[in-house]
């Protein structure tokens, strides 16, 4: 197991293959500081190379998940003197850094969102490999209203709801719930309370002990090319990888467990 850095504003427990990531500032609805950024961006580089861990579960204390980009933040930092258009640019291009590095980080991420997801946190939402939400939540993306775009996580959305959801839902600042989030395809499951959100969590992370680690890094990389790459090459680069795998320790083990009729070993731990 990888140490995990230090961290601001971010509670991380570790179980097993199960690392979870909460986000810590109640007095903020959670809102995502600069801080908050930097050390998500910390802990998942930390734990980047690291298969031991199979899953990062992320979710928000006290019954909010997270409520955006910290907006008293802007208003003193970005807003604040003489401020400098290409700064304030980077320091929005390093969030959509953060989601590009969190979507595509080799373990399964799961989001578990209740209480709210408001701009950025909705954004959040729609980079988990599985997102599970309460009927309750509330989501929007609020951006405009506050006179600025969404700028880094547009792309995100887009990707997850289409172009034509994605307009009304920017374009309008629309609230909904999360039964709704279902439905426009930004969450997979929906639960009734806090307590069945940890127990459909509880049962996703069971279905994911059967699956090899390995592979499950692998199989993200090749999705994630396959929007990148032409078409052949997108085939060339999945067939790589299933030979990496097929002659891996792991695959080794996943074969030999089917013929033998048994559980592969990573199903036991």
């Amino acid at each position: 197991m990888t140490n995990l850095p230090d961290v601001q504003d971010l509670v991380l427990e570790h179980e097993g293959s199960v690392l979870t990531i909460w986000f810590n500032r109640p007095e903020a609805k959670n809102a995502l500081s600069a801080d908050m950024v930097e050390s998500l961006d910390a802990v998942l580089d930390s734990v980047h190379d690291d298969r031991s861990i199979r899953a990062i579960v992320i979710r928000g204390r006290c019954g909010v998940f997270c409520a955006g980009g910290d907006i008293k933040g802007f208003k003193s930092g970005a807003q604040g003197g003489e401020p400098d258009p290409a700064e304030v640019a980077r320091g929005n291009r390093r969030f959509g850094e953060l989601m590009q590095k969190l979507n595509e980080q080799p373990q399964t991420v799961i989001m578990l969102v209740d209480g709210a997801a408001i701009g950025g946190g909705l954004g959040l939402a729609c980079v988990g490999d599985v997102t599970i939400v309460t009927e309750d939540a509330r989501f929007r993306l609020s951006e405009t209203s506050l006179g600025i775009p969404p700028a880094q996580i547009a792309p995100f959305v887009t990707e997850r709801v289409g172009l034509t959801h994605a307009r009304r839902l920017m374009l309008t600042g629309a609230k909904f719930t999360g039964r709704e989030a279902v439905d426009y395809g930004i969450a997979h499951l929906v639960a009734s309370d806090s307590d069945d959100l940890q127990a459909q969590c509880d049962a996703v992370l069971k279905q994911l002990s059967f699956c090899a680690p390995g592979a499950n890094a692998v199989t993200k990389s090749i999705v994630f090319e396959t929007g990148r790459m032409s078409r052949s090459d997108a085939l060339d680069f999945a067939a790589a990888g299933f030979a990496y795998c097929m002659l891996s320790d792991e695959g080794r083990e996943g074969v030999a467990a089917f013929v033998e009729k048994r559980k592969p070993r990573w199903a036991d731990s």
